[in-house]
């Protein structure tokens, strides 16, 4: 077996800031092909430690290091790019021959598309030419397949012109498009719908490369990689398996880590009182016993979260009626229709999730519903015990920068729980993650991440008993979304969510709401696996039915394209193997027609024969679709 490569080592890498200590002497490798996630809290030093990779950082101490002449691209979670460079020059960075000439097709094909002048058309001409020489028409199509899955479309618009979203997947696929032998993505699922998101699986599980991957998208994560690495308390620690392995051995872990500490406190006890009554006179023997016991006071003073209340935000009474939408329409000049005669009546505790691609219309329901903005037609009734808790993609405008824990005591200093006794506005930031030591850091020095764990504080803290959560999920580490996870499935009041992570879905709704485009809404009354599997069902009979009815027929002169040189040659070849094997196969089947043959000899001739009859039928079929574009 031969061995892997290895293309990435780090090795005892420390990074502090300040006082923060983010990692402390860790270690690991990526070899060739293997695809590894990272999971750790936000905050916890995930991206530094990217940008460490990257060289865009330094560490404190340690090294990295990559191996000699391998291709690195990498996806930050805010890249930046000159306003004034257009999407075709950001995609299209690699310098080898492949990215030049299809980059020069892609503006020949876009100037034809402009203005077909016999100038464009030669131009057309000589740079369809130029891919021919090079066989780079499977680069072209990756170009096209990845520029299409992401929907970049006008090439020549300029980065300044771009939201964010638009920039992530413009970043995106670059990323993808360079010839890299590893990549390192930070948050790739990030502003991507669903579809993207599922394509993206199958692409990367396409790729044979290498993968460094930050996300906390639990069904992409098991789809993609086969290795996870978590940063936890400042070490590393490796798990050679998937998500659901991972929380499995994560919990035997603390297990240990547990017993070891409580077994630390009982010597720590007895070390203490020597420590206490120690002589004055020290011995090289008392010097190590003192040593010793610093160290196992640090390990035996660890805290464990085991205290953290079972969180449920006081119900507060909702009445018969809730919330009504009647024959609701609303369209925009671009991209016109979003809603078109939609219809819902919300029963109690009624928990719906909402699905569509990007820009399809589902933060305009959610506005509508909230008045901040009118639909064209129809109406919303909203009742009046009905106390919304609303949580947009858009972070509160803190106007003047405040710590942490003033911010949310402005809006309460203490929470109502369910059947339990009040909280502290402390308490409260604890149970969503926020340690002492970030409760008083100010807003602006806050993580993207962390800026939308206190936007969703400030949200559940008015105690409502409607939610509207729309992508909750973005930029909200894995521990965070478990704790998410646990305060829904207790909420007692209705809920509707939008966000692309299916496995965060699949637990907490109980229907959903699908925009398919053009303003239409279903709504499917099932958890979005079983819509998705009945959607793929539904598509696979659709193409069998349309492979069946379709007739042949001829392309018009101006579809037909030229055979390539290479084309030409793969022809040729496989006229000479059939041959061959015609040959072969003819005196194969003499031998099984040899009765003087041994048993052996014949059951050999059979499996022959068996195997040349399936290499002819594919190098035929091949034979016939060049035959059809060379002739």
């Amino acid at each position: 077996m031969q061995k892997k490569v290895n293309l990435l080592s780090v090795e005892n890498l420390t990074k502090s800031y300040g006082e923060k200590l983010l990692f402390e002497n860790i270690s690991f490798g990526i070899q060739e092909g293997q695809k590894t996630a990272l999971i750790a809290a936000n905050g916890t030093g995930k991206s530094s430690l990217l940008n460490i990779i990257m060289g865009l950082d330094i560490p404190d101490s340690g090294n990295v290091t990559l191996r000699n002449e391998i291709r690195v691209a990498y996806l930050p979670q805010s890249p930046e790019f000159d306003p004034e460079t257009t999407i075709l020059d950001l995609v299209m960075v690699s310098d080898n021959l492949y990215v030049q000439t299809t980059k020069k097709y892609e503006l020949a094909v876009q100037a034809m598309e402009e203005n077909d002048s016999k100038e464009n058309q030669q131009a057309l001409s000589d740079a369809t030419t130029a891919m021919d020489a090079i066989f780079a028409r499977d680069y072209e199509t990756k170009v096209k397949e990845v520029l299409g899955r992401l929907k970049i479309g006008n090439l020549n618009q300029k980065a300044g012109t771009l939201s964010g979203g638009q920039l992530r997947k413009v970043a995106l696929a670059r990323v993808l498009i360079d010839d890299s032998q590893l990549i390192i993505l930070d948050e790739p699922t990030n502003h991507l719908d669903i579809d993207m998101i599922e394509w993206l699986e199958e692409f990367l599980n396409k790729q044979k490369l290498a993968l460094l991957l930050v996300t906390h998208d639990r069904y992409f994560l098991d789809s993609v990689c086969d290795d996870i690495i978590e940063l936890d308390q400042q070490q590393l620690y490796q798990y050679h398996g998937g998500y659901s392995y991972f929380v499995e051995k994560k919990a035997e872990r603390e297990a240990a880590e547990r017993l070891q500490v409580e077994k630390a406190r009982n010597t720590y006890r007895t070390e203490l009182e020597w420590m206490r009554r120690m002589p004055k006179a020290r011995t090289s023997k008392s010097k190590a016993r003192i040593d010793a016991f610093y160290e196992l006071e640090m390990k035996a003073t660890r805290r464990f979260d085991d205290n953290r209340p079972e969180f449920q935000i006081k119900d507060r009474r909702m009445g018969k009626n809730i919330l009504e939408l009647n024959n609701i329409h609303k369209s925009f000049e671009e991209p016109g229709f979003v809603i078109r005669d939609f219809s819902h009546i919300f029963k109690h505790g009624e928990r719906v999730g909402v699905v569509g691609a990007n820009g399809s219309g589902k933060s305009t329901l959610f506005r509508i519903i909230m008045d901040e903005i009118q639909a064209d037609e129809g109406s919303v009734k909203r009742g009046q015990t009905i106390h919304f808790g609303y949580f947009s993609q858009i972070n509160p405008d803190i106007k003047k920068d405040k710590r942490v824990i003033e911010i949310v005591k402005d809006v309460a200093e203490e929470i109502q729980m369910g059947d339990a006794p009040s909280v502290s506005a402390s308490q409260f930031l604890h149970y969503f993650g926020f340690d002492h030591n970030t409760q008083y850091n100010y807003y602006t020095n806050l993580s993207g991440g962390e800026k939308r764990r206190l936007h969703l504080c400030m949200t559940l803290i008015k105690n409502p008993n409607f939610l509207i959560l729309d992508e909750p999920t973005n930029d909200l580490d894995i521990d965070t979304l478990n704790i998410l996870e646990e305060f829904l499935i207790q909420f007692k009041g209705c809920l509707m969510i939008a966000t692309h992570d299916r496995a965060f879905l699949d637990k907490i709704a109980d229907h959903i709401f699908i925009f398919e485009g053009d303003g239409k809404i279903k709504d499917y009354y099932s958890n979005y696996s079983a819509y998705r599997l009945q959607r793929l069902k539904a598509l696979s009979k659709e193409k069998q039915a349309q492979k069946a009815e379709k007739p042949k027929q001829e392309k018009p002169k101006s579809d037909i394209r030229k055979a390539t040189y290479k084309e030409k040659l793969e022809f040729e070849a496989l006229q000479k193997e059939i041959a061959e094997l015609e040959s072969e196969k003819a005196s194969t089947l003499a031998k099984m027609n040899n009765a003087s043959n041994s048993t052996e000899e014949l059951t050999k001739a059979s499996e022959r024969y068996q195997t040349i009859t399936d290499l002819l039928d594919e190098k035929e079929m091949r034979w016939l679709e060049l035959s059809e574009i060379i002739s």
